[in-house]
């Protein structure tokens, strides 16, 4: 009720403002070069009502453009909006003659791009914040063509970050009550394990052994910003089948003894590289450990998106591999084995160019600092399941007593843990030469 309070407030302060602009100005076309002059006017307005008009025209004409005119658009916002080199040589130099606190505090403004002002002050209008967080996945479409915008990107990443920081979410468990809304969105931004109506909502949310948590922002409302999916069972699952089977045996979340997250699905494109993973696993291993004392072990069940490409990718292997359940199904147990230490090999080895593991699930369980802990042969037959890791999934273990350790390990070398059995099978791998 309240927001809908202050909605309305707003609105109705931003209808004022707009009854103040000419009727030219109100129907100005959607372009480019339009558009940055009202970020000029935005940027420059000083009262509350015309800031908030502007901000409302933003959206209106940047609602109405096609994708090679926000591209554009992006261009002009980051070379009109970007620091002047030439002031801040200017000044830079005043301060090397000076060393002075107050020249050095122009520095700073002078060298600062007026981005996340501008990105604040699109942030008054009601239902703003989900606007930005769509316009940054605008942009990072067209990152990779362009990358002069990266600066840009940049400046989104630091602003969203402060947004969406810890003290700003909220853990929800999302349940059969929650608003019919908020189970929508569950179901389409479900991102490792499709879910395909209701039905399978139910499935995965009605049982008492079945949980789903996500984190919300308040200005964000029934929109989930990331959510996982929990089984209580009583062993570390081994494939993704049982879990999500039709028939299974419910059980008595009292007798569990694991809590295994099999599905962890972040929502907005918008918030990628923010940190919102990190925090709510952790959150929930807590909030698990309250509900039921009685819990041993905290895993994960995960795919393994690269490795199938990785290793299709590499000259030197015999080719094809197999790429659906028929194939796998007829390996032998030796090539069976080989593949499952490849995968350990490519999971605790393998590293992109930032020393960081290969694959993006590894990265961030190990990431949170989580250990790798077994590998699971013909566990992941759905989806993308046999093409990206010949149906192998792993299983990573949260171990309350080395998270933190696990995480400075990480963090300072890129040290990914392993448990014992892992360390083995990659030692046995075609890829591990002297």
């Amino acid at each position: 009720m309240a927001n809908t309070s202050i909605n309305d407030f707003l609105g109705a302060v931003a209808l004022r403002g707009i009854s103040l602009l000419k009727a030219s100005e109100r129907n100005q076309k959607p372009d480019a070069n339009t558009i940055v002059e009202l970020c000029k006017r935005l940027l420059s307005s000083r009262g509350n009502a015309s800031g908030l008009a502007l901000s409302f025209q933003f959206w209106e004409l940047y609602e109405k453009l096609d994708a090679p005119a926000k591209e554009a658009l992006f261009i002009a916002i980051s070379a009109e909006f970007s620091a002047n080199l030439e002031d801040v040589a200017t000044v830079a130099t005043q301060y090397i003659e000076t060393q002075s606190p107050e020249v050095l505090k122009v520095l700073s403004a002078v060298a600062a791009p007026k981005y996340a002002e501008l990105i604040s002050r699109l942030n008054q209008t009601p239902a703003s914040t989900l606007k930005i967080v769509h316009m940054r996945s605008d942009l990072l479409r067209f990152l990779r063509q362009n990358p002069s915008l990266k600066p840009l990107d940049e400046v989104f990443s630091q602003v969203l970050t402060s947004w969406f920081n810890r003290g700003f979410l909220t853990l929800q468990e999302i349940n059969w009550h929650s608003p019919a809304i908020l189970l929508e969105n569950v179901k389409k931004y479900e991102a490792v394990h499709g879910i395909e109506n209701w039905n399978d909502l139910a499935r995965r949310i009605q049982p008492a052994d079945r949980l789903i948590y996500g984190f919300f922002h308040h200005n964000l409302q029934d929109e989930p910003l990331i959510f996982v999916e929990v089984a209580l069972t009583t062993k570390i699952p081994d494939a993704i089948a049982p879990i999500l089977e039709d028939d299974r045996k419910i059980i008595d979340p009292n007798t569990a003894t694991t809590a295994a997250f099999y599905s962890i699905s972040n929502c907005q494109e918008g918030l990628r590289g923010i940190p919102l993973g990190n925090f709510l696993i952790k959150q929930v291993v807590e909030d698990l450990k309250k509900r039921h004392p009685q819990l041993k072990e905290f895993v994960t069940l995960s795919p393994i998106v690269r490795f199938g490409k990785w290793m299709r990718d590499d000259p030197e292997l015999a080719k094809p591999l197999p790429t659906t359940k028929e194939e796998i199904d007829a390996m032998s147990p030796e090539a069976s084995k080989s593949l499952l230490a490849d995968a350990a090999w490519f999971l605790a080895s393998e590293k992109a160019a930032d020393g960081k593991p290969r694959d993006p699930v590894c990265r961030f369980h190990i990431g949170n600092g989580a250990r790798l802990e077994r590998l699971n042969w013909a566990a992941h037959f759905t989806g993308t399941g046999p093409a990206n890791s010949f149906a192998i999934m792993a299983n990573y273990k949260y171990i309350i007593d080395d998270i933190e350790k696990n995480h400075e390990a990480f963090q300072t070398a890129g040290t990914v843990a392993v448990a014992p059995p892992i360390k083995k099978q990659a030692a046995q791998s075609q890829f591990n030469k002297p």
